[in-house]
């Protein structure tokens, strides 16, 4: 394997020089860079990340904490992080873990012994205390999809409670009156603030939403699809129907077809996320636009810059967006 001193002594320069242009630096003419370049391509001899790291005193590596990459959300928001990345020149690491706070700490850790000192992470079941203590260890540390207030500076969040008084709003707007919902089970606040702020701007509009109205289950299409059987098997009539998550929505959307009910004509579903299966579901899904491409950009420009001890100008603060496609009326 090629070394540094293998490249400077085939180009006919100093090993300094050599560095110089591995990290981009100045005073190095146009003619010796392309020069040793072509030497480097030559002999096959790749720069050492933790040395260039040690030089330019900047990470070389990002990493990436998700749930799930199969997830059409989770994909997005590691394709908005892998687009920093490239745009930066460091390498993306992406470390996964199940819904438990040990194996949320397991993914986290294995990303501290590669050396990472950027590290964007979507925890939902860590405590609030170790994710503090976390971010006083981690330069670079960064929590998407979460919001601590005493690291604020570090979370770049999504206003889960206006998302379901948006999605009541639209729900009034059109008329309905017989409501029911959808949502997740699992323990984390995001099902929690979207019922929340739904049953709230119910309360605004002189509506109400019933306990038995409210159905549960995991937030998945086969999810959504059992959740809805639940409350058609109730008897009670509802004609909109509020879910958790887009594939909840086309689980139910799916249901309520299987069952004779025509969408939007008999029953009305909003959906949230806006992940690109919303755009292709039959009808097309009205949802509840969540900017986590944009997010996890800026999540991840928020790491490298704290890494570095830098600044960085970004919005932290989200707010989701009504997106009205043929799924209500």
């Amino acid at each position: 394997m090629a070394t540094i001193k293998d490249v400077a002594r085939v180009a006919g320069v100093s090993i300094a020089t050599v560095s110089r242009v591995v990290n981009k630096g100045p005073k190095v003419g146009q003619r010796t860079r392309d020069k040793v370049l072509s030497v480097m391509n030559e002999l096959g001899y790749t720069p050492n990340a933790n040395a260039r790291a040690l030089v330019t005193q900047k990470s070389t590596t990002i990493g990436l904490v998700i749930p799930d990459l199969s997830d059409p959300f989770f994909a997005a928001l590691a394709s908005g992080v892998d687009k920093i990345a490239k745009d930066s020149n460091v390498q993306l690491l992406i470390s996964t873990s199940s819904m438990s706070a040990e194996s949320e700490k397991q993914a986290i850790d294995l990303l501290v012994e590669r050396r990472c000192e950027a590290i964007i992470i979507h925890s939902k079941l860590l405590a609030e205390t170790t994710l503090i203590e976390l971010s006083q260890r981690i330069p670079g540390l960064i929590l998407i999809d979460r919001f601590i207030e005493s690291i604020n500076d570090r979370c770049v969040w999504l206003d889960n409670l206006e998302g379901g008084r948006i999605a009541a709003r639209h729900f009034a707007s059109l008329g309905h009156k017989q409501i029911a919902c959808i949502n997740s089970n699992y323990s984390i606040d995001d099902p929690k603030l979207r019922l929340e702020g739904f049953r709230l701007a119910l309360v605004e509009q002189a509506l109400k939403l019933e306990n038995d109205m409210v159905s549960e289950n995991e937030p998945s299409l086969k999810g959504g699809e059992i959740a809805t059987q639940k409350l058609l098997a109730s008897g009670k009539p509802f004609s909109a129907l509020f879910a958790y998550n887009d594939a909840m929505a086309i689980g139910a959307i799916s249901t309520l077809e299987d069952n004779g009910f025509k969408v939007p004509q008999d029953v009305s579903v909003i959906g949230f996320d806006d992940v690109i299966l919303s755009r292709y579901s039959r009808p097309k899904l009205t949802t509840l636009h969540y900017p986590i491409e944009e997010m996890a950009q800026n999540a991840a420009k928020l790491a490298l810059s704290f890494a570095a001890n830098e600044q960085a100008d970004v919005v932290r603060n989200y707010l989701p967006r009504l997106i009205k496609r043929e799924s209500t009326a």
